[in-house]
């Protein structure tokens, strides 16, 4: 189903190095803090909406001050509100989150004894005040890259969040109600209140203070928390710099053959972290929290621990989750090792040795019927490096691949390179499907489809993008990966890499004969989702090339960080997306026929997971 590497528990580093790599652990005092603070600020929220349960010994004071009590009650919502927001990042050891929490727990304390004169909130606020001081070293985590969307976030969140509450506030006093207000008029008169007006339902006695200021305060949390997130500076994420490329490039030079994703280091998106020696590297993208990288460390093996140790220190400087998504078993071994962190298999990398590569014999069958069928129909290709295409040629490559994916957002992270024929790419490679049609009014010509390769060291080479016209014949895909595999002795090319399958040793061991239930039962689970995912059909798709295949894994640290890198995997290769709806997003693609994007770790395209089940 999957296999694990464990890490070397009595290895070669010692066990306070490890702690130290492995970073924070969720049983540390920051988390039990965070824990704690996102309980009182629920007390605090407490007792600002809900009636006192007993008469207030200020009583007295209340009287000369008629607002005096709600507007305690507003401090107390407003505090419970900021503590229950910055919990996360206290758990995270985020240094600005403890500033803040210093400051909120005594205001929420103080509210409290003002409102409700209540001992045992005053004696829980302090005893977590004294321990944030105490402890106020552990606190040390620097700012996640963040942008303006977070503003946005915040006041949807926020804004439905303060509604909620609203209603909770205007319904913890049936007794001081006038009238009987419906819902619609309990929730005018929370949104009214959000403004700082009145709003339909009218209470008896001191209720309507203590509802408006309460109200009042949420509203004016909800625009001070959006209105502080989208004017702060932000902290984009680090970038791959010209010289920080220029000196991945030297190490790919020498070492880039190692690995099949070396090349998609280069991703402009991505930052890096060198060894001490610059003799090795680790390219990652830091997504919800999970500093991500991929594949394997760039460069001389023997300095990789050096690049992973400074890799560990960021993680930890920043309170960020460390993962790994597709790296070799050799790599898999090396980050286990050297962190204390776990591998699981993800899945395996189709790669074709062009010598061992023919189209003879029954099981090349289909795939042979299906290239001749369309070369009788009129299509040619043509295999180059990019270096020799023209640059109009490259316009139009570039113009086709946007026009024909499939998807809004462009997919992949750990196995995309994202640029076609940029500078500095030119020994990548390109190959093209043509075919001449009158009447044909397309802005790209007589082309139809394109495949796109990144170098693998200086005699392989790795699918990074597979798009095509839709109205062209089926097996575009086939007949460009027959016709990249039949020029490859040419380019000098021994080894190319197809495709990532997700599960493919599950998909295939389950449906040989003797599989037990529980492996069954897993690859029907898998069947299940190919619905929207197409995991089988892109194992299926690997296959028809007879390939050889390589493990691929994911390291982290701990099991309960699984869903959390999981989803940020989904976000970084573009699946979970954040964007402006369609109806205020940009227009500046061309609309003609489409289909999908096609990377390693992306679907086949529907068309042709058809052509797949066909053949």
């Amino acid at each position: 189903m999957s296999s694990r590497i464990d890490g070397d528990k009595s290895g070669q580093v010692p066990s306070r190095v490890r702690r130290i790599l492995r970073g924070p652990q969720p049983e540390s005092v920051p988390g039990l803090v965070g824990t704690a603070v996102m309980i009182v600020g629920l007390l605090d929220i407490a007792a600002g909406v809900f009636p006192r349960f007993r008469h207030s010994r200020i009583h007295a004071v209340a009287e000369v001050l008629p607002v005096f009590g709600p507007f305690a009650a507003a401090l107390a919502i407003s505090a419970g509100v900021l503590l229950l927001l910055l919990a996360h990042g206290l758990k995270r050891r985020k240094r600005r989150a403890w500033r803040a929490a210093v400051v909120l727990l005594p205001a929420g304390a103080v509210a409290q004894f003002l409102y409700r004169h209540s001992i045992p909130g005053v004696i829980i606020a302090a005893v977590l005040f004294a321990l944030l001081l105490r402890h106020q070293g552990e606190f040390k985590a620097l700012p996640d890259p963040r942008s303006r969307w977070k503003a946005l976030a915040n006041f949807v969140v926020m804004s439905a969040g303060s509604i909620g509450l609203g209603l909770l506030i205007v319904n913890v006093h049936p007794n001081r109600v006038v009238g009987n207000p419906g819902l619609y008029e309990q929730i005018t008169h929370v949104v009214y209140g959000l403004f700082g007006f009145e709003g339909p339902v009218d209470y008896a006695g001191q209720v309507s203070w203590t509802v408006g200021y309460s109200l009042g305060a949420l509203g004016m949390l909800t625009a001070l928390t959006t209105i502080y997130l989208a004017f702060r500076p932000e902290h984009p994420a680090a970038r791959l710099t010209a010289d920080d490329e220029g000196k991945l490039r030297e190490l790919l030079a020498k070492h880039g053959g190692r690995d099949s994703l070396g090349h998609f280091a280069l991703r402009r998106d991505k930052a890096v972290v060198f060894s001490p020696s610059g003799k090795a590297a680790v390219t990652y993208r830091v997504v919800s929290g999970v500093m991500l990288a991929s594949g394997d460390p760039i460069g001389d093996v023997e300095a990789w621990p050096g690049a992973i140790e400074r890799f560990m220190e960021e993680a930890k400087a920043h309170s960020w989750t460390p993962a790994v998504v597709g790296c070799s078993e050799t790599g898999g071994e090396v980050w286990t090792r050297e962190t204390g962190l776990d591998a699981l298999e993800l899945g395996d990398e189709a790669i074709v040795d062009v010598k061992d590569f023919s189209l003879a014999g029954r099981p090349m069958r289909n795939v042979r019927q299906m290239v001749k069928r369309i070369e009788r129909n009129g299509y040619t290709t043509q295999v180059r490096r990019v270096s020799e295409l023209t640059e109009e040629e490259l316009e139009r490559v570039r113009g086709a691949a946007e026009a024909w994916r499939g998807t809004d957002t462009e997919r992949g992270f750990s196995m995309a390179l994202g640029r076609v024929g940029e500078e500095g790419d030119g020994d990548c490679f390109i190959a093209t499907a043509h075919r001449v049609e009158e009447g044909d009014t397309s802005p790209f010509g007589d082309l139809k489809a394109v495949l796109h390769f990144v170098p693998w060291g200086k005699d392989g080479m790795s699918l990074e993008l597979m798009r095509r016209d839709r109205a062209a014949d089926p097996g575009m895909n086939e007949l460009l990966i027959v016709a990249s595999l039949q020029a490859a002795p040419d380019l000098k090319i021994e080894k190319v890499s197809l495709n990532f399958a997700m599960f493919r040793a599950a998909l295939a061991r389950g449906e040989k004969i003797g599989a037990g239930p529980v492996l069954r039962m897993w690859r029907g689970l898998l069947v299940f989702l190919s619905r929207w995912f197409q995991i089988e059909s892109l194992y299926k798709f690997n296959e028809k090339f007879r390939p050889r295949w390589e493990p691929r894994f994911m390291v982290y640290r701990t099991t309960r960080d699984l869903p959390r890198i999981g989803f940020a995997v989904m976000q970084a290769e573009g699946f979970v997306t954040v964007a402006l709806p369609r109806l205020f997003a940009s227009r500046r693609r061309p609309k003609p026929a489409r289909t999908c994007t096609h990377t390693h770790m992306t679907s086949v395209p529907k068309q042709q997971e058809r052509e797949v089940q066909a053949a």
